[in-house]
Formats: structure tokens, sequence, C-alpha cells
């Protein structure tokens, strides 16, 4: 009886080494608590996901995702510290669309995003709006818009979060692609910015949609037009780039998931398929659409080519902007 005994446990512990090792891996992990380092300061935009998704992490996983916030140097700082953290499974780097633009922006990077991290997941992007003070920037449409800025080049302004920042970029592409010139006025942070559109003391902004959308409904500033190929759902009435004659103005605001390079694969598939059913979770649903978001659902490989092909799409438009820090 006990050589039987023997040989069953011997059997079962020769199949579980049959199972794929992710299937093991992901009844391991995470069996502590997970850091995510947010390179923003607490309440800016890409906390706004992160704490609803850590919510729904832990009450899935049964396990911590600790919010370390670390601030700095238009999120580089905090690039910077994730990319030197222990490539165990246990630290995840959440960044966007700002990094695609600071390799061109900032020549003295310490990292690199492409080679010292690996990309796990996109897990939010909302399409940038064109938003104007309707008291200063008097027009109805964005075709009257247009030709406002037409008959007075140079006068009318744009507010944006920075120089180097997504919005000031969208400004710039938006100049290029409508072959217009608006002045970039740069403020320290996305708030201010908003806060001054709103008071008139500027005459328009590239925003997210998240953070524009309440003051839209308010009817404290006027959409005109909403970045990409659709228009939003929240703002059925806002006609989309495409249909006023700009096809390749497409700007997100969007947040992912990396991970420090050498991280061992099981950790990065079971890390990725933690977060996705987090970010599909009702209440993680209900905080993106209520910010007019979507969860792409974009991970590893494509996500990866997302990331190549955003770097190279702002290098080119800093480049024929000239665009510098200040």
């Amino acid at each position: 009886m006990t050589t039987l005994i023997h040989r069953r446990h011997a059997l079962l512990a020769a199949a579980s080494l049959t199972l794929p090792s992710f299937l093991r891996a992901q009844s391991a992990w995470p069996s502590k608590p997970v850091t995510l380092v947010v390179p923003f300061p607490a309440g800016g935009g890409t906390d706004a996901f992160a704490r609803p998704l850590a919510a729904q992490f832990s009450k899935l996983t049964g396990k911590t995702l600790v919010i370390d916030n670390r601030g700095g140097a238009g999120g580089t700082l905090g690039a910077s510290v994730a990319a030197k953290l222990p490539a165990d499974g246990y630290n995840l780097f959440m960044g966007g669309a700002h990094h695609m633009v600071a390799p061109s922006m900032y020549p003295k990077l310490d990292y690199d995003i492409e080679k010292d991290f690996v990309p796990l997941i996109q897990v939010a992007s909302v399409p940038q709006v064109l938003v104007v003070n309707a008291r200063r920037a008097n027009a109805g449409s964005f075709k009257e818009f247009m030709e406002l800025i037409r008959r007075s080049p140079g006068k009318l302004n744009y507010a944006s979060a920075g120089a180097g920042s997504v919005h000031h970029l969208a400004g710039e592409l938006f100049k290029q692609q409508s072959k217009t010139f608006i002045t970039h006025i740069p403020y320290r942070g996305a708030g201010p910015a908003l806060q001054d559109l709103i008071a008139g003391n500027v005459d328009m902004a590239f925003d997210g949609l998240g953070s524009s959308a309440n003051h839209i409904k308010g009817g404290r500033i006027k959409a005109l037009m909403v970045a990409g190929k659709q228009r939003s759902p929240a703002f059925p009435d806002v006609p989309c780039a495409a249909e006023v004659g700009l096809p390749d103005y497409d700007v997100q605001t969007w947040y992912g998931l990396w991970a420090p390079k050498g991280t061992p694969a099981d950790a990065q598939a079971a890390s990725i398929e933690a977060v996705r059913k987090a970010c599909q979770e009702p209440e993680a649903k209900t905080v993106w659409a209520g910010q007019g978001a979507e969860f792409p659902n974009v991970a590893g490989p494509q996500f990866a080519k997302l990331i190549h092909d955003e770097i190279r799409k702002w290098g080119q438009v800093v480049k024929l902007s000239g665009a510098k820090l200040d």
C-alpha cells in the first residue's frame, strides 16, 4: 500500500511538471504585494487610473498593488527609478503617452523605455479634444474657428501642461497638419492651463477629454473637435478630426504598464492577465467611462509596436516644430 501511494505521488508530481509554466505561475503569482511606480504626483491623470486599477487588482488577487508616486521631470524621474528596480515580477511601472515624447525632448535620459522595460499592457486611452473659451474665440463651429485663425496668424494662443507635454505636441501637430500658426503658452501642469482657459486668459487648449468633460458639459468651455477617426460616445455632437479635414490627426492621452527588463516571462503573463481582468471589472469600467476613456486591451508585441510607432511619431513632430524645453 505504501509503495502504491508513493507511486501515485510521483505520478502527480510528474504531471504537474508537464503543465505550462504560465499555469503554474498563475497559481503562485502574486504571493506578496506588488509595487506600481506612478511617475507623477498623487491626484494627476495617471493616478486617476492607477488607483482604481489597484483597487480591482487587490480584490481579484488578494494581494495589494502598492502605488509609489515618484513625480518629477515630466515623468522621467519615476521612469528612471522604475527601470532600476529588481526584475522579480513584483515591480511594475505605469507610464503613458508622455513617455513617448520624452526621448526627443530629454536628450540625456538615463533609461531607454524600449530597452530597459518590458511592455505589458495598455490600460486606458483618452482622446485629445480641442477646447476653446467661447468668449475669447468667438466661433460656433470648427470651420468658423479655422477661419478665425487664418485671418489672424499667431494672434490666437493655446495653453499646454508645459513644454514637451503631449498637450504641447498636440498643438504643434495641429499646426503642422492644418498649416496654421497659433502661439504656445506653457503652464506648470494641465490643471493650471485649464483653469486659465476657463477664466478667459487664453484662447484654446488641446486637452485630454477626461479632464475637460465636466467643463464642456457645464458650458465653461466649448469643444470643437475630438482627435481621431471617430466621435466620442460621451460627446456625440462634437465632430472628430477625420470629419473636419484632418484625417491623420490622432492624438491620444494613453496609459500603460511596463515591467523592468528581465522580469520572468511567467510573471509577465500572469500580471497581464490580472490587469486585463481588473480593467474589465464593472467598477473600473464605470471610472473609465466617466473620464471618456477606453480600455484598449493591447498587450505584449502589439503594445511594443505602439510604443515604437509613437516614439517615432512624436520625434518627427518635435523635429519639425523645433520644440524645446523651457
